[in-house]
């Protein structure tokens, strides 16, 4: 078993990992960007590393100062949280180099679903689904012809992307020209790679994602769906499981790809299978994110396993306790995102928190990396917290996430609460039948008090 984590990341989910790890007995070494010298997770972890700087490139993205932490510390095992290095495979590469073990897949799963364009290939080989769409398109001109040939609308997509950077929604061929130089830049600011490639747009979709499991015996379990389509900019921001949208048929297809792709790559760890269905019920596969995902928390909490402790097993070369026919569904969870962010336009709101209480209550958890005093600087995602509420039906959860959305108090910056508060109480969340374009259908709804 493994002695002790050195924890690659910030925030909540330092914290959610620090949690997991205490209950285990296994010590923590946090690392830290001077704006973070003073934060929780820092406290909260058994010892403490300052990396210096103040941007993600000066501190959590640079690995040679990430290693020499775990080295300096006597740390066997790294945890990379999300987002930051996560996905890295020079990263995880060097982890084993430096004999250190990586919680999380391989470096191979990680190139093999990283690249968007390269994923699709994968899964189109092994039979998944696939939404229509093109190959690297290189020029314009290239861009040109093969949109013509899909039909809009459509998505550009960055090859490398995710969390919605790089993507791009085309009405019409007018859109094209800028949209695809605008694309392209972005994706080589953000990840350092330009190439990009469309999909057909769907009618009506649902972002739906099936979490998966792997050991090193061959033992794979698959998890009921979680339901992302609360989306703004094409990042999450309410997330609930399961799914008004699925049916137990559509469920078992579901879990059957994830189960195809999982198994065809020999994906090992934790690990998130996505896809989009249509309104007629199609599926098709999106992307697999190689990490812990933000809203592993409503998969949590419907079923009892604590995901960080299985990423922990799993490196240390436990076997999976479970199968898939175990699995119990309990009740329903839903998750909502706090940011710091004005609720109308989704801004960051930099700023000090001036005063921090959270909300308490049966089926109530909270995963937060900050309290009054704090500084949420620019630098950083300006996720705050995540609200989960847990109850026995979907009526029940919806009722104890909107009390405490108004039980929650964060004084001193905006925050994205009304948003939130104005969407869970909205017809249209409420019904169940809301897609990706839930955003966009309820602002007009509220502004004519339909």
């Amino acid at each position: 078993m493994i002695k002790k984590v050195l924890i690659a990341n910030r925030g909540e989910i330092a914290r959610r990992i620090i949690r997991t790890t205490d209950n285990l007995n296994i010590d923590t070494v946090a690392v830290y960007a001077e704006p973070d010298s003073n934060a929780l997770f820092v406290r909260e972890a058994g010892e403490a590393v300052s990396l210096g700087g103040r941007t993600p490139l000066e501190s959590y993205l640079d690995i040679d100062k990430i290693i020499r932490a775990a080295k300096k510390t006597g740390c066997d095992a790294v945890h990379p949280g999300y987002g930051f290095l996560s996905e890295n495979p020079l990263f995880v590469n060097r982890c084993q180099a430096e004999s250190l073990t990586f919680i999380g897949p391989t470096a191979e799963a990680m190139c093999l679903m990283g690249d968007k364009a390269e994923a699709r290939k994968v899964a189109k080989r092994l039979g998944l689904p696939t939404v229509p769409g093109s190959e690297i398109m290189a020029t314009l001109a290239e861009a040109e012809v093969v949109c013509a040939g899909i039909g809009f609308p459509l998505l550009l997509k960055a090859a490398a992307g995710g969390g919605g950077i790089g993507m791009r929604l085309l009405s019409g061929p007018e859109e094209l020209a800028a949209a695809f130089t605008e694309t392209a830049d972005r994706a080589g600011v953000a990840f350092g790679d330009k190439r990009v490639y469309a999909e057909k747009y769907l009618n009506q979709p649902h972002h739906i994602e099936i979490q998966v499991l792997r050991d090193h015996h061959g033992n794979l379990l698959t998890f009921f769906e979680r339901e992302c389509s609360v989306q703004r900019r094409y990042q999450k921001v309410i997330e609930e499981s399961p799914s008004t949208a699925v049916d137990l048929e559509l469920r078992r297809k579901l879990r059957e790809a994830a189960r195809k792709l999982a198994e065809g790559i020999g994906y090992l760890n934790a690990g998130t299978i996505e896809f989009v269905v249509d309104g007629s019920g199609n599926f098709y596969f999106l992307e697999a994110n190689t990490r812990l995902q933000v809203e592993h928390p409503v998969t949590e909490l419907i079923t009892g396993i604590d995901f960080v402790e299985q990423q922990i097993q799993i490196v240390s070369g436990e076997t999976l306790k479970s199968r898939d026919e175990d699995l119990v569904h309990s009740g329903w969870a839903i998750e909502a995102r706090i940011y710091a962010e004005d609720p109308k336009r989704f801004f960051p709101s930099p700023g000090t928190i001036i005063e921090y209480m959270e909300p308490r209550g049966e089926g109530i958890r909270v995963d937060s990396g900050y309290e009054a005093g704090c500084v949420i600087t620019p630098y950083y995602d300006p996720l705050l917290a995540k609200l989960i509420a847990h109850g026995e039906t979907r009526s029940e959860a919806i009722k104890r996430l909107e009390q405490a959305l108004k039980d929650f108090q964060i004084t001193g910056l905006k925050t994205n609460i009304p948003f939130l508060l104005e969407a869970v109480a909205s017809s249209l969340f409420i019904d169940g039948g809301y897609d990706t374009h839930f955003i966009e259908k309820m602002k007009p709804a509220a502004t004519t008090g339909q």
